[in-house]
């Protein structure tokens, strides 16, 4: 796995960890970005944020962005549908990735709040193909009030809000995934009670979910051990940033079984995502022993929690059995989808 390189990374006056001005390359992952200090654009002076990385944020604003979400959430539940933030305000999706959960929960959400949300799927614009990014962000700015994408590489979610004058939120990219780890946290938040000491393992690939949870710890202090393969590892220097902060305890290990002692939750993903459904087959042997199954839980202890990002190939990287057992909080993890990033794009909106 290529080694990956960070520069120009230091610590803000409130703690946050900045990867605005970065290069980030591994073998499946291919982009390289570049500087730019977005701090000082209409879209800052008018109040508005993009949500690109978790820690682009401090403790106090992603807690208080997770007490949001717990608000918005219980309105919608109770069936309120006169608190409508997001009236005549608009939404593109950018899809350069299908996905059944970020399109519904960001629509669905958008919708419940009072907006109105268009998908753009991946032949719709073929953004970076048929048109240049930084032209794509120009023209959506002036067409609606928010921009959400799920895309490939890194680099273009960095150029859709360095070009944007509108708040642009991260769906997805091949390096992070923060509206899904915000989801997590508000989940542990409904079922542990918080976040800060707990112990979260995650199993499997150090993907572009793990990057996130490494954001996070350098965020809030809490214990995150991630266990996958050799040659399998997050990337160096997130890990590097995340234990830099002094925030939380951050372990790499090789080793499931040990790793999982003691866990609040057991996180696990597929082996294979988007865009390495070729290495699949090599995938599923050099994981052996990685797999999310009831020996496993048992080693975690009874009051662990059973996490899972979706979809998931059952039988592969996780049982049926665990997936479905009381201890799983697979489906209220995925519903939160939907209210954490309604608490996201009201605070990227300064609503």
């Amino acid at each position: 796995m290529a080694a990956a390189v960070f520069s120009s990374i230091s610590m803000k006056a409130n703690d946050v960890v900045s990867l605005s001005s970065s290069s980030f390359s591994r073998q499946r992952i291919k982009c390289q970005t570049t500087s730019f200090d977005i701090s000082v654009t209409n879209k800052a002076k008018a109040g508005l944020k993009d949500f690109l990385h978790i820690s682009d944020f401090n403790k106090a604003t992603i807690l208080k962005i997770l007490d949001r979400a717990v608000e918005v959430k219980a309105l919608v539940q109770s069936g309120e549908r006169t608190y409508l933030p997001f009236n005549g305000k608009t939404m593109a999706m950018i899809f350069a990735k299908p996905s059944m959960r970020t399109r519904v929960s960001f629509e669905t959400g958008f919708y419940l709040l009072g907006g109105h949300a268009i998908y753009l799927g991946p032949d719709d614009i073929q953004m970076g193909k048929r048109e240049e990014t930084r032209d794509v962000a120009r023209v959506l700015s002036r067409y609606n009030d928010i921009i959400m994408a799920r895309v490939f590489a890194h680099q273009d979610i960095l150029d859709l809000a360095k070009y944007a004058t509108v708040p642009v939120i991260n769906g997805l990219t091949d390096y992070n995934h923060p509206c899904q780890i915000m989801a997590d946290a508000l989940t542990m938040i409904e079922h542990i009670g918080q976040i800060e000491g707990t112990k979260v393992v995650y199993v499997g690939d150090g993907n572009n979910i793990v990057h996130s949870w490494l954001l996070l710890a350098s965020v809030i202090p809490f214990h995150f051990v991630c266990a996958c393969p050799k040659g399998f590892e997050p990337d160096a220097a997130t890990v590097e940033i995340a234990r830099q902060t002094g925030m939380s305890k951050i372990e790499i290990t090789n080793d499931p079984k040990e790793a999982v002692r003691g866990a609040d939750v057991v996180y696990t993903d597929v082996w294979a995502s988007m865009g390495q459904k070729e290495e699949a087959a090599h995938r599923r042997e050099v994981f052996q022993g990685f797999q999310v199954d009831e020996h496993l839980m048992k080693l975690a202890g009874k009051n662990a929690y059973l996490m899972h990002c979706l979809p998931a190939e059952r039988g592969v990287e996780v049982t049926d059995q665990v997936i479905e057992a009381k201890n799983s909080i697979v489906f209220p993890q995925a519903e939160n989808r939907m209210h954490a990033q309604n608490a996201i794009m009201l605070h990227a909106l300064g609503l």
